[in-house]
């Protein structure tokens, strides 16, 4: 399966609609217009690798449209989902920045329209801009924060509540259909257990003992949150 360059429609950096999201919102309007000059854009068909983990990394790459599962791959080839991603996020940051070799392979979870960012394009802009150099400190730091929250969970809370932390977490990143209730994401059962951290068997009794409990509704591999109260309090984060 091949990528295809997007041309025409390349979407222009200042009419972005996920711009004020970015961490290119503050962004000088000189450096802006370089960036655009300076990026690619490319498709990805859902279930396609954007970079693979072990490479080292070309470019900052920018999600405009689509969802991307950001995943480590154990010694015995499950997945670890590591981060969800959305229109509006940068991934391979790190890679970049530490001038290591990427740690984690992304993966389009449906049809996404990527921007990348030349590597040397990023590192000379990211010198002179200090908007954006604080921009992606509060980016590193958040990811951080949240990194020893995840090791914290995985290592104390029960799997019921990670399980319900990851579906309040999936909804959080991309929010509901038009009905308000279904997540607007489609996960494997495979999938929801490689992010809870179980085994899929687990994650499938779960999710039925949630449905059971009339926290959730399943239709197909969507989920809809029918109590999110109960389901906070599943998760244990009523604090």
């Amino acid at each position: 399966m091949t990528t295809q360059l997007l041309t025409d429609n390349l979407p222009k950096c200042e009419q972005c609609t996920h711009g004020n999201i970015s961490v290119f919102c503050k962004l000088e309007h000189d450096n802006l217009l370089e960036i655009e000059e300076g990026k690619e854009g490319i498709n990805f068909k859902k279930g396609q690798i954007i970079f693979s983990e072990g490479n080292k990394p070309q470019g900052l790459y920018c999600v405009n449209t689509g969802k991307v599962k950001l995943v480590k791959i154990g010694e015995d080839g499950k997945e670890q989902i590591l981060r969800l991603i959305k229109p509006g996020d940068i991934m391979g940051y790190r890679a970049l920045l530490s001038g290591d070799r990427y740690n984690a392979t992304a993966i389009a979870l449906e049809d996404c329209a990527v921007c990348c960012i030349p590597k040397q394009k990023f590192l000379s802009i990211l010198k002179t801009d200090a908007n954006l150099s604080l921009e992606m400190m509060k980016l590193l730091g958040n990811d951080l924060k949240k990194a020893e929250e995840n090791i914290t969970h995985m290592a104390q809370k029960p799997v019921r509540e990670r399980m319900a932390e990851a579906i309040l977490f999936m909804k959080e990143t991309y929010g509901f259909e038009a009905d308000n209730q279904t997540i607007s994401v489609i996960l494997t059962r495979e999938e929801m257990a490689n992010l809870v951290g179980t085994a899929t068997e687990t994650a499938i009794r779960l999710l039925s003992e949630f449905k059971h409990d009339k926290i959730i509704e399943l239709v197909g591999k969507k989920i809809c949150i029918i109590n999110f109260a109960k389901l906070l309090q599943t998760a244990n984060l009523n604090d």
